[in-house]
């Protein structure tokens, strides 16, 4: 079988509300990444390029019309090369890597691009016209996931003050990473149509304790979930270059992991943020792996409450666990998290000089995603 591999992985700065990065159209923002890209990685010939996948959660309005092919076009790739979008909600663009991953390891193509990207300002969580099934809004197949994560807290006793100190740490995580330059080699710098250049995170911040604890319960009234142990609504892209080993050996590409194992899982959806525990049971069980053999873990930081019910039900190692910080200090663009959380793992694992790493996340309407890679 064909071995999948990450030649390179790159992501945007995630911008929040009122930030620089608003305004930017999702496809230019994605296109800028890849052609950086492929910027990085000169040898490889662009024809060669087969496939791009791309990750969206609501793909209309100026995520629609099949971005992945116009991404291709707008980054200077040959129209050789065919696109899709996928759309698993958060899971997307992990999703859009396992795909490419695995039409590799099919022998169906040698090398393609897996992107995500989500502007959650163009395009509301929901999309422009939801139109729910009155059977499923019956069984709350279309929970608030805010409402999915104060379930959690409440099964798993985990306390406002524990999210806050949860919260906080994610932040000062994220705050340092930025200060030892250890975001330099997985972030470009996006220029917006020549207005401005965001270069960092709009995200994190040093905490306002005071504030933090004043904050009002965002989703029920007696709830312990506020805007500040929850992730924020943002915008970003993330995309990574994959090929075969034996392409990348023979055009000279430099590698830098490769994918060991894929999984997906569906759990409850009321629990929706217990997902990744089904799916890393499953990754474990297919590569043969155990969890003491994983060096770092970046688990996506939908909520605190429900990054810490996994953290403890999955008896983790939570000093391996987003090292440089998550998703509720950098953002949770939703098609670009996916993505996002493989392409900072590889550089943890860098930055440590350790050998495996998992990137999982949970999914609205109740799945879980994972995927283990190595360095070689």
């Amino acid at each position: 079988m064909n071995e999948s591999v990450i030649i390179d992985a790159v992501r945007s700065p995630i911008g929040l509300k009122n930030g620089k990065l608003v305004g930017i159209r999702p496809d230019d923002l994605t296109a800028q990444l890849v052609k950086n890209l492929l910027g990085r990685n000169e040898n490889l010939n662009l024809d060669k390029i087969e496939d791009l996948i791309l990750g969206c959660a609501f793909p209309e309005g100026p995520q629609g019309m099949l971005m992945a092919k116009g991404v291709a076009a707008l980054a200077g790739i040959p129209e050789q090369c065919a696109g899709a979008v996928v759309n698993r909600f958060c899971g997307s663009s992990m999703d859009a890597v396992h795909q490419i991953s695995s039409k590799i390891e099919a022998g169906d193509i040698q090398c393609g691009i897996a992107a995500g990207v989500e502007d959650m300002f163009s395009v509301p969580m929901g999309g422009f016209n939801p139109d729910f099934h009155p059977e499923l809004a019956e069984q709350e197949y279309y929970i608030g996931m805010g409402e999915t994560a104060e379930i959690l807290a409440e099964e798993g006793k985990i306390t406002r003050e524990q999210q806050e100190e949860f919260s906080v740490k994610s932040h000062t995580k994220a705050l340092k990473a930025w200060d030892n330059n250890q975001f330099e080699n997985e972030v470009i710098a996006i220029d917006v149509y020549g207005e401005s250049l965001v270069e960092r995170d709009e995200g994190p911040r040093e905490p306002d304790l005071d504030k933090i604890k004043s904050l009002s319960p965002a989703f029920l009234e007696n709830g312990t979930i506020t805007a500040a142990t929850a992730s924020p609504i943002s915008i970003g892209a993330a995309t990574l270059l994959i090929t075969s080993r034996t392409f990348a050996e023979n055009n000279g590409l430099q590698i830098r992991a490769s994918i060991k194992g894929r999984s997906v899982a569906g759990v409850d959806w009321r629990r929706m943020g217990i997902g990744p525990l089904p799916a890393t049971e499953k990754v474990l069980a297919k590569t043969g792996f155990t969890l003491d053999q994983i060096d770092a873990i970046e688990l996506n930081e939908a909520f605190a409450a429900q990054s810490l019910y996994v953290i403890q039900n999955g008896s983790w190692d939570i000093s391996k666990v987003n090292q440089n910080g998550g998703a509720i200090a950098l953002g949770h663009p939703l098609g670009c998290s996916g993505a996002r959380i493989i392409t900072t793992l590889l550089n943890v694992l860098e930055q440590q000089n350790a050998k495996r790493g998992l990137a999982t996340m949970c999914i609205g309407t109740g799945q879980g995603i994972a995927t283990i890679i190595e360095r070689d």
